[in-house]
């Protein structure tokens, strides 16, 4: 009988056990959004240790690029994104220029309609405004916003993710602001309990008045979770064409506190 008694608790006590394992899922290190949210009182904390980008003449690098996600609600949470690091090299006729300094800050608040854990069928709707706090020279001079729709399908051991965006983009003149317009769709699977792998594809169409372009960008990155809600990852991203960076890799990982 005690042990009847003793399977039956165990059987209780369980989902509830289950039910305290905080959230854990970053953004990074997919060129896509994660449709999750981070649990009231904790803070997922999101960092970039090196992102470099080559794009014809130019040379960027990005030196702890930072997120910080807090739960504000069953639901919802609240974000704040800065890079305090940020490099841009062009050559032109032969001649360098450099620019050194800080990146514009990105709040942001993400609000999930459907399994605020990731699990299975979930849905997300985020609005994010960008303030121009960049050095000259690297930022848009202006504040600017958006709107992400990311959407996720987790089937066993792999997973499915699609986000669309749609942003109040400055205007290369810093006077006004137009429509750009983005896609991502991402397959991953996880190769073992602690690693796992993403392939992508993304789209993103900025409509500035002073010259429209359209970047098709496919990208691969891993994530190896080095222990319980800490993680270390890897992104290598190309261009697909002309108007696209031709190389991005980025190397950094994600802790929740």
């Amino acid at each position: 009988m005690r042990r009847l008694a003793a399977a039956a608790l165990l059987l209780v006590a369980a989902p509830a056990a289950a039910q305290d394992e905080p959230r854990f899922c970053p953004n990074r290190p997919d060129l896509g959004t994660s449709t999750c949210t981070t649990d009231v009182g904790r803070v997922l904390g999101e960092v970039s240790v090196a992102d470099w980008q080559r794009d014809g003449d130019e040379r960027s690098l990005l030196i702890g690029d930072l997120l910080l996600r807090t739960g504000l609600g069953p639901r919802t949470e609240a974000q704040l994104s800065w890079t305090p690091l940020s490099r841009l090299v062009a050559r032109e006729d032969g001649a360098r220029d450099a620019i050194t300094g800080v990146g514009d800050v990105r709040l942001g608040l993400r609000q999930n309609l459907l399994h605020p854990d990731g699990g299975g069928f979930s849905l997300a709707l985020e609005g994010f405004a960008t303030l121009p706090t960049a050095t000259r020279g690297l930022g848009r001079g202006d504040w600017s916003a958006g709107v992400v729709l990311p959407v996720s399908l987790e089937l066993g051991d792999w997973s499915l993710g699609f986000t669309a965006e749609v942003d109040a983009e400055t205007n290369e003149s810093r006077i006004g602001r137009h429509v750009a317009e983005a896609a991502n769709l991402g397959l991953g699977r996880d190769l073992t309990d602690t690693l796992s792998a993403t392939v992508e594809i993304a789209v993103r169409r900025d409509e500035d008045p002073s010259d429209t372009d359209e970047q098709w960008l496919a990208a691969v990155s891993a994530a190896w979770e080095v222990r319980p809600h800490a993680q270390l990852d890897v992104l290598v991203a190309a261009g697909l064409n002309s108007q696209a960076p031709e190389l991005r890799v980025a190397l950094g990982g994600a802790m929740l506190f």
